[in-house]
């Protein structure tokens, strides 16, 4: 599978082809992808990355917006940071990109944010950071208003998590979860709800990513006999962990986060050690953007399909900015800033994915008519800090298989919230 094209296959060809004297080169408006293609996120990001280009094809065939085809220059990140930066640095300093999709982790994202794009202005959506400390950022005014994501926060994922726990009988808990800014947060929501429900953690464990072995904190996280662990991870680092944990003894019962809904994670751990494997994630809201991309991903996506972590989200993520695009009437940040809220929320003709829906789209815009577009996830509408809200899937592992067992609601979920006591 190859990422590092930087146009799509079609605006290549258009590009390569032979034109008349007087026709005039094709414009071209490149967005800047940065993503986990390696590393322990990087399934991710390589799902991710198909969905930018698939919607990016829709928008084009559809006509293209503000005059031009959708591109992106796609960079790597390696699930850290620090490349991250250096990338996202490139794409704005050198490219000039006035638009960046990704990261897919929180400890990519909130570097992009502090370091590039807030100080320089340039807008930033992310398909699957779901740290709170992102909104908080936005919150202090320190995000200058250009950062927006198509997932859920863990503040309220936290929660859903805590109760569904509970629901599946895990009353007494060990946690073990990657040391950074989302392990750390999504734990943090997850005790205060859990611990005021009425469930016992017997210990809390971090790791930090890409160890030789990780039998001692397993070992600390075993003291007690805890009857279950909840497993905040990826799927590289989270499966050996898992192993580890079953090998040394641990009650194969498990709670886990929406990154570790993984098809590598089941395979290499082994189906029959994760029958009682449960799961959260940010749900959808069926729409017929949702029908077009279970159809139209899996074709064009190199082995993944339309449930993979972060592709729906990417997906949605890419049409709203190419919409924006299409809205603002040119490829500049502050105008794209303004017009993402503009093609999503309000009282506009309601929009769905694929060629024909941009197409309608795209025809509306250009009579000064309003849209509204409905994603793959649902309705999607930012608020004033770039956050969506959205109900929660709720799923476990059996005989190999991701199952959805059922949906939390975020009406549901903040009710929960409500009476937990304040940190």
């Amino acid at each position: 599978m190859r990422f590092a094209s930087i146009v799509s296959a079609a605006a290549l060809a258009a590009a390569l082809a032979p034109l008349p004297a007087t026709a005039q080169q094709p414009c071209t408006h490149t967005v800047g992808v940065v993503v986990e293609l390696t590393g322990p996120a990087g399934r991710f990001g390589q799902a991710a990355a198909k969905s930018v280009e698939l919607a990016f094809k829709e928008i084009n065939e559809a006509g293209g917006a503000a005059g031009c085809q959708l591109a992106m220059d796609l960079r790597d990140s390696q699930s850290q940071g620090s490349v991250a930066v250096d990338q996202a640095r490139q794409l704005v300093d050198l490219k000039r990109v006035p638009a960046i999709i990704g990261g897919i982790i929180s400890s990519v994202s909130l570097p992009v944010l502090t370091s590039v794009t807030a100080p320089a202005g340039v807008v930033q959506i992310s398909p699957a950071s779901s740290s709170p400390t992102l909104t908080r950022i936005a919150q202090e005014g320190k995000s200058n208003g250009i950062f927006f994501r198509t997932i859920t926060s863990d503040a309220l994922q936290g929660t859903a998590a805590a109760k569904y726990a509970l629901d599946q009988g895990l009353k007494k808990i060990a946690i073990i979860h990657v040391n950074n800014d989302f392990g750390v947060n999504m734990v943090a929501e997850f005790k205060r709800a859990y611990e005021a429900l009425g469930g016992e953690i017997t210990s809390v464990t971090p790791y930090n990513q890409g160890q030789a072995s990780y039998a001692p904190e397993v070992t600390r996280a075993l003291a007690g006999d805890p009857p279950a662990l909840y497993l905040v991870s990826y799927p590289g680092d989270g499966t050996s962990i898992a192993r580890t944990w079953i090998s040394q003894g641990g009650e194969p019962k498990f709670l886990l986060n929406d990154g570790m809904n993984s098809a590598d994670f089941i395979r290499d751990v082994g189906p029959r050690y994760l029958n009682d494997a449960f799961g959260t994630s940010s749900g959808t809201t069926t729409t017929p953007s949702t029908e077009h991309f279970a159809k139209a991903y899996p074709a064009m996506s190199g082995g993944f399909d339309a449930n993979a972590p972060a592709a729906d989200r990417a997906y949605d993520a890419a049409a709203i900015l190419g919409l924006a695009v299409a809205r603002a009437g040119k490829f500049e940040a502050a105008a794209i800033r303004d017009s993402i809220r503009k093609v999503t929320g309000g009282e506009g003709e309601v929009i769905h994915a694929g060629p024909d829906g941009f197409k309608k789209a795209l025809q509306l815009i250009k009579e000064g008519k309003p849209v509204r577009y409905e994603g793959v996830v649902g309705p999607v509408s930012f608020d004033q800090y770039g956050d969506i809200t959205g109900p929660f899937r709720l799923w476990r592992i059996q005989n190999g298989e991701v199952t959805t067992i059922g949906q939390m609601g975020v009406d549901e979920v903040n009710a929960i919230r409500n009476k937990v006591p304040a940190r």
